[in-house]
């Protein structure tokens, strides 16, 4: 059975239940509390830029007027002038908006919009769009740009593991092409390169928790191969000394003290140990008690894949400007990073810290910046 149309606007039902929102009793909304409703509403909704314009013209149009509902009337070719858009896009428009129950039309008896006016001439009803639904539903729209703040920052820290695993699995197998050029890695290569293709980029709207579990299972595998061809294919690596002593105890995996270090890297006399453990707490996830600048730059080296950093910014910071120096870098970049992420509640401005530390390097180098001026800063800001 086909239903006749009467010629006016077709029944919706999303029309039918905005109709059932209603106004606080004795309720009077502002332009500029309709206003900020709307604009939580298109942000919450994700509306296009047509039922978005459409609606904010539709929102200035309302006179504030004490009424029990939020009632406009402007016409198609008003809002066409005001928005650019073609008559068709207006309708179209139109039934975006009651379809997601943000208006309600209410019909004149002739399909025309116009206000009603009692004897004196002042307007007492009108025929057009009910807006009410907009600010009726502010509380749900309030809610929904939390769940969508929340979303957002749990998938970028999810592309955030994402790049760290990567990093470390091409580190990983960088370091293993490098030191061991004869061992057979195509498989694990291949699936990196599976996996990058598979990997929705971040301007995507997926949640990719399936890539990350992926990208942590390589990484693991790339490590334990990178480790295992180091030992000999065993779990730990054992030493023996001359007299034919028990084996020692496997590692903890961290570096080496490193070699002395040479005269003329010496920093200047207030770069010391001291002031870089005051000024970047940050080494403590170094895990390794900080004496003197060996340990410095044992820590640099050990943190530096903490920063994302390749091998080659670290080449590059030491031909540049010194070992070192290039310890003391990682070490202030990541004081950096860390103190973004706490101040900025978890989400910091510094998107690539290893191309960051890269650039910082090139700023000592050139002169523009001083390690030492920075540390005491950061030092003197921390003790405040």
């Amino acid at each position: 059975m086909q239903l006749a149309s009467s010629g006016g606007r077709r029944l919706r039902h999303a029309a039918l239940a905005a109709r059932e929102l209603v106004l606080e009793t004795g309720r009077t909304v502002t332009r500029k509390e309709l206003s900020a409703a709307a604009r939580d509403a298109a942000k919450a909704l994700e509306l296009r830029n047509g039922p978005r314009s459409v609606l904010s013209e539709l929102i200035a149009c309302w006179g504030e007027q004490e009424w029990e509902r939020l009632l406009v009337w402007p016409s198609n070719d008003y809002l066409m002038g005001r928005t650019g858009l073609s008559e068709r896009s207006v309708r179209y428009a139109f039934r975006t908006l009651i379809d997601l129950q943000l208006i309600v039309p209410k019909e004149s008896p002739n399909g025309k919009r116009f206000a009603v006016k009692d004897l004196a001439g002042e307007i007492v009803d009108a025929f057009g769009f009910d807006l009410t639904p907009v600010y009726a539903r502010r509380g749900e729209w309030a809610e929904r740009l939390i769940e969508q703040k929340q979303a957002r920052e749990a998938r970028k820290r999810t592309f955030d593991e994402i790049t760290i695993a990567r990093r470390a699995a091409e580190e990983a197998l960088s370091a293993l092409a490098e030191h061991y050029p004869d061992l057979d890695r195509s498989d694990l290569e291949d699936r990196l390169k599976a996996l990058k293709a598979l990997t929705p980029v971040r301007s995507s709207k997926a949640m990719p928790l399936d890539a990350l579990d992926e990208w942590k299972d390589l990484r693991t595998l790339c490590e334990k191969a990178f480790f295992n061809a180091g030992n000999g294919g065993k779990d730990c690596r054992h030493s023996y000394n001359n007299n034919e002593s028990p084996t020692e105890a496997c590692n903890k995996g961290f570096p080496k003290k490193a070699e002395a270090v040479r005269s003329t890297e010496q920093p200047a006399e207030h770069l010391s140990p001291e002031l870089i453990v005051e000024a970047c707490p940050t080494l403590e996830d170094y895990g390794q008690p900080v004496r003197d600048l060996a340990d410095i730059v044992s820590a640099g080296r050990y943190l530096r894949a903490s920063l994302g950093a390749n091998e080659s910014a670290w080449t590059e910071a030491v031909e540049g400007i010194g070992t070192v120096r290039a310890a003391i870098a990682v070490i202030y970049t990541l004081q950096l990073y860390d103190d973004d992420l706490a101040k900025n509640g978890g989400e910091s401005r510094i998107k690539n810290p290893g191309g960051y530390y890269r650039a910082l390097v090139r700023m000592i180098k050139a002169g523009k910046l001083d390690l030492e001026v920075e540390l005491l800063a950061i030092r003197r800001r921390r003790m405040m």
